[in-house]
């Protein structure tokens, strides 16, 4: 899959080191020249939760991705108005980076639920492939989503990640605790947590 770019969206509420993780494995396993992080304002099936203000959670994704150059913040989501559907990310994309094609990167939960996510076919026909994250416990029935979908399963590529269980809901929580989480995250994003007094 030489000369694609994977994309990983999130509300990086924080980014941590299992998003780390999933990126270098995914752009290695899919053979990606760059991963774009996708920094996702108010994703719409997260309305009603309450997120860390988009200036922090922008400075806390720079300081992630600074020391990888073949991490980068892309804008596709910063700029355009809500709600923020995949589909419009990728048409930002298509739109904005003519020249390069594009590789999705979700778990297999996200995959397993793409049927319901909004203009699924318009979605999958945006990107050049699916990079699909095998998660434990999921199980897939790829025939069923083929059958949702047609041609979905030609551009799916599953790949493994070293199993880490780390969630920006437990690093809050941690946060608000007291418990440690310093590892969690890279340095600068625990410095900016400290600093600003996120999650308490």
């Amino acid at each position: 899959m030489a000369g694609l770019i994977g994309v990983l969206g999130g509300t990086f509420d924080p980014p941590h080191i299992g998003h780390l993780i999933l990126a270098d494995e995914g752009r290695d396993a899919l053979g990606l020249e760059k991963v774009f992080w996708v920094l996702t304002p108010s994703p719409p099936h997260k309305l009603n939760q309450t997120l860390t203000p988009l200036e922090y959670r922008l400075r806390m994704v720079q300081e992630t991705i600074k020391d990888n150059p073949a991490f980068q913040l892309s804008e596709a989501d910063i700029h355009r108005s809500p709600p923020h559907y995949s589909v419009g990310t990728m048409e930002w994309l298509a739109e904005h980076h003519p020249d390069l094609r594009f590789v999705f990167i979700m778990g297999s939960d996200s995959f397993r639920d793409l049927p319901t996510w909004h203009e699924p076919h318009r979605f999958v026909k945006l990107c050049a492939g699916l990079g699909v994250m095998q998660r434990e416990g999921v199980v897939l029935d790829l025939e069923a989503i083929e059958r949702e979908i047609p041609g979905i399963s030609a551009k799916t590529h599953f790949f493994d990640v070293p199993m880490i269980g780390i969630s920006g809901n437990d690093i809050r929580e941690r946060v608000r605790e007291g418990a440690p989480y310093r590892y969690l995250v890279p340095h600068g994003v625990s410095e900016i947590i400290h600093q600003v007094g996120l999650y308490l």
